[in-house]
């Protein structure tokens, strides 16, 4: 649309400040006579826009021009600034135009590196191939996705699925979707999603049912209140995981964490990734578990 072609040339202008007519007309797939019909539109509206002639001629912007911003105050900006980051740590797509847009409204008001968000696990492949831009994809041209997946008891399967929606919780990021294997919505943890797959049919979406999601069943399994006594040398990680508020220290310079898991195989791996800088001190049956999972590893070492 022409308002939108409008306010990309007064961006574009407005970051790179000279730019030739052919580089616009280029850009949008016009023609050159089409660019300058539009900068006599944005001069008619009060936008200080001008063209010089010769070898380094072009259009360009009143040097000191800033797009009006005075609807939205310094703390507003910031606060949008953070949401933006932090979506954009998710390496969810086309943010990068948005901060550049951000940057041409509100010019040297605005300083975007104070805050840096990153949500990968060390080691993980940037953006995975591009998952996210084939979901959102996906989710918006109404496409079926095919991909391999690990569920939290370790089977794998193959799903075709109609993709509806992105859920972020507990640091990780979940599809919601209609899975047509299991002919019910699921949810499925995107970092255990593998070699997705766009296909060209379309569907309908379907209403989401009440039912519980195969991966945030989760969320919901019995909780079990752990007591836990950890070595002060791995105190760094209890403040990473925990709030103080569950942390006692003791006369010893050991500390006791109390707290409620659901229990399931990932508790029993959390507890044992701390090797023998924990204990655990109640329920009883956790400390079997352990202690059980701790022997076989040992075997394997034997």
């Amino acid at each position: 649309m022409k308002i939108n072609r409008l306010f990309e040339i007064t961006i574009i202008l407005l970051n790179k400040g000279t730019v030739t007519a052919k580089e616009l007309a280029d850009r949008f797939g016009v023609s050159t006579r089409t660019i300058y019909r539009d900068i006599d539109v944005l001069s008619s509206t009060g936008i200080p826009v001008y063209m010089n002639k010769g070898n380094r001629g072009g259009i360009s912007l009143l040097e000191n021009y800033v797009m009006n911003r005075t609807f939205i105050s310094d703390k507003e900006r910031e606060s949008l600034l953070l949401a933006v980051k932090t979506l954009q740590a998710t390496k969810y797509p086309e943010l990068d135009i948005v901060l550049e847009k951000f940057g041409a409204m509100f010019k040297n008001t605005l300083n975007n590196d104070w805050v840096e968000i990153d949500f990968s696990h060390w080691g993980s492949i940037p953006n995975e191939k591009n998952k996210f831009n084939d979901i959102k994809r996906a989710m918006l041209e109404r496409k079926v996705i095919h991909f391999e997946y690990v569920n939290s008891n370790g089977h794998r399967s193959s799903r075709l699925a109609e993709p509806e929606k992105l859920i972020f919780k507990g640091n990780s990021w979940y599809l919601v979707a209609y899975c047509r294997q299991r002919q019910g919505h699921r949810t499925f943890r995107i970092s255990r999603l593998k070699n997705l797959e766009v296909r060209s049919e379309e569907f309908v979406p379907k209403i989401l049912s009440g039912q519980q999601t195969e991966e945030m069943k989760e969320f919901s399994k019995p909780p079990v209140q752990l007591k836990l006594r950890f070595q002060a040398k791995v105190l760094n990680r209890l403040y990473d995981d925990f709030d103080d508020s569950f942390i006692t220290e003791n006369d010893d310079g050991s500390f006791d964490v109390d707290i409620a898991f659901p229990e399931d195989e990932w508790v029993y791996g959390y507890i044992m990734s701390f090797g023998s800088s924990v204990e655990v001190l109640k329920p009883e049956h956790i400390r079997k578990i352990i202690a059980n999972e701790m022997k076989q590893a040992l075997k394997m070492y034997e």
